[in-house]
């Protein structure tokens, strides 16, 4: 059974570290909060929790913290360095070419909420040599449904994907409301309606349908790696939707707390 460290046991790190626990595995856990997880040995810093690890995952704010925690560690070779965190294709690339010799990487940026990882129903996108994935396979089979993206920074970039999908979603949902307040519709009724269509998604994310919670400060830093220099009117749409909802908020708050519009 291979030996497990997880670095960062927050809102996702920790039920990822508490499911593989409780499937055998021997997981040993390291967070700023020094935060106690049912299952896993604490860890006063993060050298001491990769200390004999097979597997090292980080799940963690951002790519500057993942390389920071990662470089503290001190991760040696023969471990395997699975970044399970939201941080673009770009980080991916700069973290690996960071790594000593003999440590190999996996990104394995996830989709799916707390519930998810607790139930080990999140979908998991892996971007690294076959080799590379296959060693790190079963760890990330009990935690939820392995998609293989292709060669280093690949999930990382389907992640990026996703997650634009989702904010500029949302923020198209509220417009439409907007619109709806102005015509005369209920915005229940418009809901229903909607439920259906190509917002069908994200009606569910803001009906509590599909139950999740994504800090609105995270989803600006995602957007941020959507975003980079490149010219697209509709996520700067979504991003000033962003920059005036409550940053610890739940991103669905753009929609149901987003300004009134009167007819």
């Amino acid at each position: 059974m291979q030996k497990i460290a997880v670095l960062g046991l927050g809102h996702m790190g920790a039920p990822i570290a508490r499911r593989l626990a409780a499937h055998g595995f021997p997981v040993t856990g390291w967070s700023r909060s020094a935060r106690a997880v049912e299952g896993v040995a604490p860890a006063p810093d993060p050298a001491a929790a990769v200390r004999g690890a097979d597997v090292v995952i980080t799940m963690l704010t951002d790519g500057t913290v993942v390389r920071d925690v990662v470089t503290a560690a001190a991760v040696a070779g023969p471990a395997t360095l699975v970044d399970m965190s939201t941080i673009g294709p770009d980080a991916v690339r700069d973290l690996a070419a960071a790594l000593p010799a003999g440590v190999d990487l996996v990104d394995a940026p996830v989709a799916g909420s707390t519930g998810a990882a607790a139930g080990g129903t999140l979908r998991i996108f892996a971007g690294g040599t076959a080799a590379t994935v296959d060693r790190v396979a079963p760890v990330l089979a009990t935690l939820g449904e392995l998609h293989r993206c292709g060669p280093s920074g690949s999930g990382a970039a389907m992640k990026v994907v996703l997650n634009t999908a989702l904010v500029t979603a949302l923020a198209a949902l509220a417009e439409v409301l907007l619109v709806a307040d102005a015509v005369g519709v209920p915005r229940a009724g418009a809901l229903e309606a909607l439920r259906g269509g190509p917002l069908g998604i994200a009606v569910e994310r803001v009906t509590g349908a599909r139950a999740a919670h994504f800090p609105v400060r995270l989803a600006r830093k995602d957007l941020t790696l959507s975003l980079g220099d490149r010219d697209l009117p509709v996520a700067l749409a979504a991003a000033r939707h962003l920059a005036a909802a409550d940053p610890e908020a739940d991103l669905t708050t753009i929609v149901t707390e987003g300004p009134a519009c009167s007819s």
